[in-house]
């Protein structure tokens, strides 16, 4: 009963630390729509990443913000140590636009599918995002 205890304590103080980890991480705007994080753009993007961006600006910007830095009371910023690589893949990006995704890190609410969105056009809002995110030192 004990160890149960101990485990049961141990798991609230790690989401507390959690929670708390991502509060200080940045501030929240008060007003909705603002941008959640300031976002350095990288000097070049790639022809990949071009095209990408257009895809971005078309189909997930009214969302995240047209440089990914998300948008208080609408949705998170993918510029952000959340979204790199080693956390979300480039796969959980497809499978979010394909079928949505249940909130899970964000007080947003969950995400719908983007329907129309080509093979290519989500390659390359990835590769978008990827390189944005190197740029501002998520890697």
């Amino acid at each position: 009963m004990r160890t149960v205890l101990l485990a049961a304590i141990a798991a609230v103080a790690t989401g507390g630390a959690w929670w708390l980890w991502g509060q200080s991480d940045a501030a929240r705007p008060a007003e909705e729509g603002q941008a959640l994080v300031a976002v350095t753009m990288p000097a070049t993007l790639s022809p990949e990443a071009k095209a990408g961006q257009q895809a971005f600006a078309a189909n997930c910007a009214s969302c995240h913000g047209t440089d990914a830095e998300g948008r208080a009371g609408i949705a998170p910023p993918l510029i952000h140590k959340i979204y790199e690589p080693s956390h979300h893949g480039d796969m959980a990006f497809v499978l979010a636009a394909r079928n949505g995704v249940r909130a899970h890190h964000w007080p947003f609410g969950n995400m719908a599918p983007v329907p129309g969105l080509t093979d290519p056009e989500l390659a390359g809002i990835i590769r978008f995002v990827r390189e944005v995110q190197v740029a501002n030192g998520i890697r």
